[in-house]
């Protein structure tokens, strides 16, 4: 049963990356860089996983219960427990694969929320990046995304070095620990191979009030020029034009 149980659970997963695959929702659990690598070690080991039970001999459990009875004399107690046993690893098993099943297959694949961001806290990820953001200066704003953005608010102080660049930033909504009234982050998760490697960058955006017109999680865009962060010196905000409600997009991670 444990052998059938392996290969069942084997094959949900595979059913369950090819099909993220070919519906472009891969990329919400690993980096897409490795989509490819990730397909193909999926299919393989679909292979062994089935070539392995096909060459594994075959148990005679009938033979086995004879044998098992003969030597016992016949006894109830020891010889009805193996049945009982038997139906309890199975239904153990089903369990067991009905539940990969509903979470790989039938639940809808979800976004890291702002709860595994406040968890991982943006402002620490963003001090701990091992990328010094003065590198971005002078290079093409264009083609900056959240993450050197997030870079830049955290370890520049001065924005004269930006000014007259006018920011245009999609997110979700994430409260700032020390300022929760006043300012929030525009927030996503910078994935460098899967979503357990996740690590959340923002930009912290100085709108008071923001509470009573967007709520945490809710993605947002925010177009404006960053300023010396009224709740911290030490760092840079988003000093908005406009934040609208936006919808999620196709590819919420940034990478």
């Amino acid at each position: 049963m444990s052998r059938w149980k392996g290969v069942a659970l084997t094959l949900v997963s595979v059913v369950a990356v090819l099909w993220l695959a070919a519906t472009g929702q891969l990329g919400l659990y690993i980096n897409p860089d490795h989509a490819g690598f990730a397909v193909t070690m999926t299919v393989v080991g679909g292979i062994l996983a089935l070539a392995s039970l096909a060459l594994a001999p075959v148990r005679d459990d009938h033979d086995h219960d004879h044998d098992h009875d003969h030597d016992h004399g016949g006894a109830d107690a020891t010889g009805a427990a193996t049945p009982r046993r038997r139906v309890a690893a199975t239904a153990s098993a089903i369990v067991v694969v009905a539940g990969a099943t509903v979470a790989l297959l039938v639940l809808p694949p979800a976004t890291l929320t702002a709860r595994t961001a406040i968890d991982r806290d943006v402002e620490v990820t963003a001090a701990e990046l091992a990328v010094d953001a003065r590198s971005l200066a002078g290079a093409d704003p264009s083609t900056f995304d959240l993450s050197d953005w997030a870079l830049i608010a955290n370890q520049f102080d001065d924005p004269a070095e930006f000014a007259g660049i006018e920011l245009e930033l999609a997110g979700f909504v994430s409260p700032v620990p020390g300022d929760p009234d006043d300012s929030f982050y525009i927030t996503r998760f910078k994935i460098t191979h899967c979503a357990i490697d996740a690590q959340p960058v923002g930009v912290p955006v100085h709108l008071p009030g923001w509470r009573d017109r967007f709520a945490v999680d809710d993605w947002v865009v925010g177009t404006g020029g960053l300023v010396a962060d009224p709740a911290d010196q030490d760092g840079l905000a988003l000093l908005p034009g406009t934040v609208a409600a936006t919808e999620e997009p196709e590819q919420p991670y940034v990478y």
